[in-house]
């Protein structure tokens, strides 16, 4: 028996599964978080300064910094990039 996936690419593999957009923005999010978590550590900002630097609350951050939570509004993410001092670029490719 033949191994129909022997050739193809992780990312064709995902797709035939149906995993493909699940796993990407799981993915894309894990990166967004550790770079809030690399600032905040950076800057020695507790989660409670920080999330007043955003102008949300304490579990609004703690939803950005799940994760497994990909619900993520772009609002959000140019919020917290301005707390950060910092740009949202994306690039869809």
């Amino acid at each position: 028996m033949m191994n129909k996936h022997i050739g193809s690419s992780f990312d064709d593999f995902l797709k035939e599964e149906n995993l493909f957009v699940e796993t990407s923005a799981e993915a894309l999010k894990r990166v967004i978080a550790w770079q809030i978590v690399n600032y905040l550590e950076q800057k020695n900002l507790t989660k409670s300064v920080f999330a007043r630097k955003m102008n949300t609350s304490r579990s609004q951050l703690d939803r950005l910094l799940d994760p497994e939570n990909t619900n993520i509004s772009l609002k959000a993410l140019v919020s917290t990039a301005s707390a950060m001092g910092k740009h949202v670029h994306i690039l869809i490719k």
